[in-house]
């Protein structure tokens, strides 16, 4: 069984702080938004967990082994850094979506992401040590076969970027619909899943579906530990196996 602790990062007052007191340039934002994520990115991941943009102005992390302070640190970390403040919720369940939806009801309790009195919010409790185990986390690395050959040789880079990312949103959609896992798209063709308790039968058929929705062909190597890296590090070698033998799944254990 998986116990996955996801960590919730909002900007506060992002919306009303965008447009006061007149609406701010739009490479400027963009700037903010991925220096923020490549700073939540370094941030935990020196701490052995792994960091998604989501929709940049809320990024979605897997932060196993770290306590609140941790996590206050981090918030610390942030607004010393930036203009703006963000507010922090935790989740744990055995289920990486309901792991989520409990940090962002505890968000979402604490005032809206556009309440100007909402700030630095750090809410809900990590993953106890006693309860933790090396087997809490399962992450897998799908990775579309031959798409330099199939997409990046073959069409342009916008047309090959609809074909990526129409794969991705499709399993987007079923990996959270079928098995309550979230999956993250991480560039090129790579998407990371912070996955259930799944099977290998399991990956089979999502690969499958994928294959039979969008015509977009999937591998995925399969890692599981006690921490998000080295759960992903297990699911990179895994995917090299992939590679290596022509197989379409691979599980590290």
């Amino acid at each position: 069984m998986t116990n996955t602790q996801i960590a919730l990062i909002q900007i506060d007052n992002y919306g009303p702080w965008t447009t006061t007191p007149e609406p701010r340039r739009e490479v400027d934002l963009q700037t903010l938004q991925s220096r923020l994520y490549a700073d939540v990115s370094q941030l935990v991941g020196n701490r052995e967990g792994y960091a998604f943009f989501a929709r940049f102005d809320n990024l979605v992390t897997v932060t196993n082994g770290l306590d609140r302070e941790a996590h206050r640190l981090i918030q610390t970390s942030l607004a010393n850094r930036y203009p703006v403040t963000a507010s922090i919720s935790i989740g744990v369940d055995p289920l990486p979506i309901e792991a989520l939806g409990a940090a962002s009801r505890g968000l979402q309790e604490a005032g809206s992401a556009q309440d100007s009195k909402r700030r630095e919010i750090l809410s809900g409790e990590p993953l106890s040590e006693d309860d933790r185990t090396d087997e809490d986390l399962q992450i897998a690395h799908f990775d579309v076969n031959n798409a330099t050959e199939k997409y990046t040789d073959e069409l342009n880079e916008f047309d090959t970027f609809i074909n990526i990312e129409q794969g991705y949103a499709e399993l987007m959609r079923h990996m959270r619909m079928a098995h309550d896992s979230l999956s993250f798209f991480v560039g090129g063709d790579n998407v990371i899943a912070v996955c259930s308790g799944m099977d290998k039968s399991d990956y089979h058929e999502t690969i499958e579906h994928v294959r039979d929705a969008v015509d977009v062909d999937l591998k995925v190597g399969v890692g599981r530990a006690r921490t998000a890296q080295q759960a992903g590090m297990e699911a990179k070698h895994a995917l090299e196996e992939c590679r290596e033998n022509g197989s379409l799944v691979e599980l590290g254990w």
